[in-house]
């Protein structure tokens, strides 16, 4: 799939979300990589026969206090080429592209992947 192509699942993504939570994020990017490094794969102990979907980086939402401020923004990254090697079709690529985007702004909230599990649990 395109790197233009897969940048818009993630965007559709985000733009399906319930108006409630989307008014709620800010100061957060969310960005595409095509995958993981090596060495982001070893800091989280994945490396070398694990890989990575999806990222979140930052401060979460219920930790933020008073005195947070004037601070970059978090940042959710969602790899590519992990997506796609895990898919064997369009529609498999969308429905990751979804799962892992909703994941990685779970972490945004505060959740933790027990609870984000059992809220995407049908």
């Amino acid at each position: 799939m395109r790197r233009q192509e897969f940048e818009q699942l993630v965007t559709e993504t985000l733009d399906a979300l319930p108006r409630h939570f989307r008014r709620q994020m800010r100061n957060i990017a969310v960005i595409v990589e095509t995958a993981p490094s090596q060495e982001l794969l070893k800091a989280m102990d994945l490396w070398p026969d694990q890989t990575l979907l999806g990222l979140y980086q930052g401060v979460p939402l219920p930790d933020r206090g008073y005195s947070y401020g004037n601070v970059l923004p978090d940042q959710i990254t969602i790899f590519q080429q992990p997506i796609e090697a895990i898919c064997r079709t369009p529609e498999e690529i969308k429905a990751a592209v979804r799962e892992t985007v909703i994941h990685e702004v779970g972490h945004y909230f505060g959740l933790d992947d027990e609870r984000i599990d059992e809220l995407m649990e049908p």
